[in-house]
């Protein structure tokens, strides 16, 4: 027996139920009337051992006082684990993940996260709920703000980034925070894009598409994991054995601690599947979940549930055994006060702020562009337009941390220190004809539209992701003018907007992209820097074609618009606004057909593939490259296309540059019926790009030959 699972055991037999239930029981911090978070009315049951873990406490000097409570007053002296939603940052705030998706930057990923865990674990906290790894196909769902769009392979990378920035190589560090992956799993198919309600999906879907993240997050390893609020085929997740046991701990080998989603276990009455909090208690224990986010069940359902047999103590030391194990690979025991003890150096603070612009810059997507960009250093007068162009606070997205409008650059003032030599006319666009007379007045308008932050986010599903009707009025007003427009979109979904396109000269999708959002704006505008995004998910042209996405599988009847019975509308077109990959940047790239190492593989080989990249315009660039694959004929339907690789490359004008990729035959295989990965002869079909539209990928072949 190793010295930690010694210390554990011992730390077990010395523990009474009270105490033992409450390693299983995270409360909240209580909020005051100012929106600050306190401790103080219970530091008397943290004493007492009946809380194990806090949520929502802020502020080096409050973490402080619990965790003290905690180790220096209560019996056992086990220390508090404290827990926070950092997901894009905590002071220092990072572009929104689905933005940050958009770079296709694994090492920029990791190196946010990172920032994110140095900022975080200053001020004490020593988890955090992210990587959120639902695979999103539905702009409807507030959340996929949150996601990293509609790929599963590109989301099992940004878990693998995201893990590695927030834990490092030792979670017993200092400046470590424990990664939370979550929502386990398929919480982004919710009906109707509606947040919390149920879903209803295949299981090979469940195989191909929801599982993959979190089995490279589990990987990666990754200390925690959340089950989704949602049923799955009628088993809500926080009760779901078969999946979060079955699947997630015998399956993928999974050893870490299952927490809760807020309030989840008591709402398993709500669900209709237990009658109590004793039978929701049990049920959410015995499926695998570890720790009670706020609601109590455990506390108040645990010993009941053990007196009438619904659980076993046995099953209760398991579960404190993982909390305990992860308390003590966090390093809390030994140095309970380490997180919290030293104040960020203002260097790290410089290097976090450059990072968020860095990061800012290469999430921006520039989805049109009509030659107005980038604007010309002669510029002399500017428009700035929009009640979004001033609005610092909502630059930080729904999940703001510990982040201050104060301390955020607006597109305004981006604007303002990009272009010194011109004259900036600023209206909010509340009042039409104020705003028509700084645009008659400019060279150029830049209009800021889209959502605010509170219009994204969790609980904010809306039926029609629509650019706001006032603001398409004040949009449609400047329109008229004649004068060149480019439009910033913020938001944290795509927004259909099929008539904005058809007008704005340029458009950019901006996300919500943090603490430098105007600097780093500033810079895409003037040329000092080009665009570097492209789109993680399909952009709708209507709302009418959500969830629409390039994996699809192949129909009988592929749309054919000479044969009236195929799939298509009658109404709108299949395909969407702007494909999965879409994203513009201020030179232009031609590609070569790729070339594969061999013409045929065999299990265990590895297949090479290169294809030539050119910079035909007159400046440098950087182009995002995508590797997907097509398996025409299988035993089972496979998708339209399938990413298994991407990559970023770089050329001066006039240079040719060749992207490498390696694809080991695993990347041929897909699921079988009971999830291990089949292998199967074949035909593949190879082909890179620069994103999901038909039209522009080259192709060439390669021969799966197995024993079978």
């Amino acid at each position: 027996m190793t010295e930690d699972a010694a210390r554990i055991e011992g730390l077990l037999r010395a523990m009474t139920l009270e105490e033992k239930v409450g390693q299983l029981t995270m409360i909240r911090a209580d909020f005051d009337a100012a929106g600050s978070t306190l401790l103080a009315p219970k530091l008397a049951d943290i004493a007492a051992g009946r809380a194990g873990s806090v949520l929502d406490l802020r502020g080096a000097s409050a973490i402080l006082m619990g965790q003290k409570a905690a180790v220096e007053n209560s019996r056992l002296k086990i220390p508090l684990l404290f827990t926070l939603d950092v997901l894009h940052g905590y002071r220092t705030i990072f572009p929104v993940p689905l933005g940050e998706a958009a770079a296709f930057d694994p090492d920029l990923w990791t190196r946010t996260a990172r920032a994110a865990a140095v900022e975080a674990a200053a001020d004490g906290i020593a988890l955090t709920y992210a990587p959120m790894l639902d695979v999103a196909r539905d702009p409807r769902w507030g959340r996929i703000v949150e996601s990293a769009g509609e790929d599963p392979f590109v989301t099992a990378r940004f878990a693998e980034a995201k893990v590695k920035g927030f834990q490092t190589d030792d979670l017993a560090r200092s400046d470590a925070v424990a990664a939370t992956a979550k929502h386990f799993a398929g919480y982004a198919a919710v009906n109707a894009g509606r947040e919390y309600a149920s879903a209803d999906f295949s299981q090979r879907t469940l195989e191909e598409v929801y599982l993959p993240p979190f089995a490279a997050s589990v990987n990666a390893g990754v200390a925690a994991i959340m089950p989704a609020f949602i049923e799955l085929a009628g088993v809500p997740l926080t009760a779901h054995r078969a999946l979060l046991t079955g699947v997630l701990r015998e399956r993928f080998g999974f050893d870490g601690v299952l927490i809760s989603d807020f309030f989840a276990v008591a709402e398993l009455i709500r669900h209709g599947v237990a009658a109590d909090a004793a039978e929701a208690a049990a049920l959410a224990l015995n499926a695998g979940v570890d720790i009670d986010m706020a609601s109590g069940t455990y506390t108040e359902g645990l010993p009941d549930a053990l007196g009438r047999g619904l659980v076993r103590i046995e099953t209760i030391d398991a579960a404190v055994r993982r909390v305990l194990a992860l308390k003590l690979a966090l390093g809390l025991f030994e140095k309970p006060y380490a997180r919290g003890e030293g104040a960020l150096a203002p260097a790290t603070i410089k290097a976090h702020r450059a990072l968020s612009r860095e990061a800012a810059r290469q999430s921006v997507v520039l989805l049109q562009n009509n030659g107005a960009l980038p604007l010309p250093a002669q510029t002399s007068r500017l428009a700035v337009i929009g009640p979004l162009a001033d609005a610092p606070g909502e630059m930080l997205g729904p999940w703001r941390a510990a982040g201050e409008a104060s301390e955020t650059v607006s597109f305004l003032a981006g604007v303002e220190t990009a272009f010194p030599q011109a004259t900036v006319f600023h209206a909010n666009g509340g009042d039409i004809p104020a705003a028509l007379e700084a645009a008659r007045a400019s060279d150029a308008v830049l209009l800021f539209l889209g959502e605010t932050a509170n219009m994204s986010g969790e609980a904010n599903s809306r039926a029609r992701p629509v650019i706001p009707e006032a603001q398409r009025a004040l949009a449609e007003a400047v329109f008229a003018l004649g004068k060149p427009v480019i439009v910033t979109l913020t938001s944290g979904r795509p927004l259909v907007a099929p008539w904005l396109f058809e007008k704005a000269h340029a458009v950019l999708a901006a996300w919500f992209l943090g603490s430098e959002a105007g600097n780093a704006l500033g810079d895409i505008l003037s040329g000092a820097a080009a665009p570097g995004g492209k789109l993680p998910l399909s952009w709708p042209f209507d709302a009418g074609q959500i969830p629409v996405y390039y994996g699809e599988r192949p129909t009988g009847r592929p749309a054919d618009p000479e044969n009236h019975d195929t799939s298509k509308y009658l109404d709108v077109p299949n395909a969407p606004q702007f494909p999965f990959g879409h994203g513009l940047t201020y030179t232009r790239f031609d590609y070569t057909e790729p070339r594969a190492s061999v013409a045929t593989l065999r299990p265990g080989e590895i297949l090479t593939v290169e294809v030539d990249i050119a910079n035909i315009g007159d400046v440098a660039g950087e182009e995002i490259v995508y590797l997907f694959i097509r398996d025409p004929l299988a035993s089972v339907t496979r998708p339209l296309l399938e990413l298994k690789a991407f990559t970023r490359i770089k050329a001066l004008p006039g240079e040719r540059v060749t992207a490498h990729f390696r694809l080991a035959t695993d990347a041929f295989s897909f699921p079988d019926a009971d999830g291990k990965p089949r292998l199967e002869s074949g035909e593949i079909e190879i082909l890179t790009g620069p994103g999901a539209a038909p039209s522009l990928l080259k192709r060439c072949r390669v021969h799966i030959l197995t024993n079978e």
